[in-house]
């Protein structure tokens, strides 16, 4: 099945499911206001946007990118992190962004009370860190890490798993030295990013779970 009948596919699972809950979207019989259907939608909005962005990070950070380093030749690993991540900053910060959209919407900053303010500052921070991977350190990471993958070609390494042979030819060579050094400070300030937006959707999910009725 291709891409393009997966999505078709998955749209019309996520349509018929109105068809269990008619509430959900045009009010109960006993009568909404006119904006219901606004609203409902601003919540699935939320939802969906939060449960994408939660699992997409949970995926990257704690699974999928470590079953990959310790199972690729680690300049075919960099290769593939290199295509991966800025379409995995770009989605969950389209994501993140949806849901400070509809969680505005839901609770005006005039009228919301302490609680929802600090859940839209979570939400932000949770942004703002996934905006600051996807457009300065994502680039700048590919962009040592390029650097770095010419000068360990030079030296024949690179196609190994793990990083033994890097730590141990970068004790004889200072430019592998050097270039390990930066790479590893902007990459650890991508990673401290990552981290802080995956906390901060950690935080904001307790205040969902206080919301659901099951």
């Amino acid at each position: 099945m291709g891409w393009a009948a997966r999505f078709v596919a998955a749209v019309c699972f996520f349509a018929a499911g109105v068809l269990f809950v008619p509430d959900a979207l045009f009010g109960s019989a006993s009568g909404a206001g006119p904006g219901a259907g606004a609203v409902t939608a601003a919540k699935l909005a939320h939802l969906l946007s939060f449960a994408t962005s939660w699992g997409a990070a949970l995926w990257a950070t704690f699974i999928g990118g470590i079953i990959m380093f310790k199972n690729l030749p680690r300049h075919q690993f960099g290769n593939l992190q290199s295509k991966m991540f800025p379409a995995y900053f770009m989605l969950i910060s389209t994501c993140t962004a949806l849901s400070v959209a509809a969680f505005a919407y839901l609770h005006p900053w005039r009228t919301a009370s302490t609680v929802e303010r600090y859940q839209l500052g979570f939400l932000l921070s949770a942004l703002g860190c996934n905006l600051s991977n996807l457009l300065v350190f994502t680039p700048m990471t590919i962009e040592m890490m390029k650097k770095r993958h010419k000068i360990e070609r030079d030296l024949s390494i690179g196609e190994e798993v793990g990083w033994s042979k890097n730590q141990q030819v970068a004790k004889s060579n200072p430019t592998l030295a050097a270039m390990n050094k930066k790479f590893g400070m902007i990459h650890g300030l991508s990673s401290l990013a990552n981290i802080m937006s995956f906390g901060s959707l950690a935080m904001h999910s307790w205040y969902l779970a206080s919301k659901l009725e099951l």
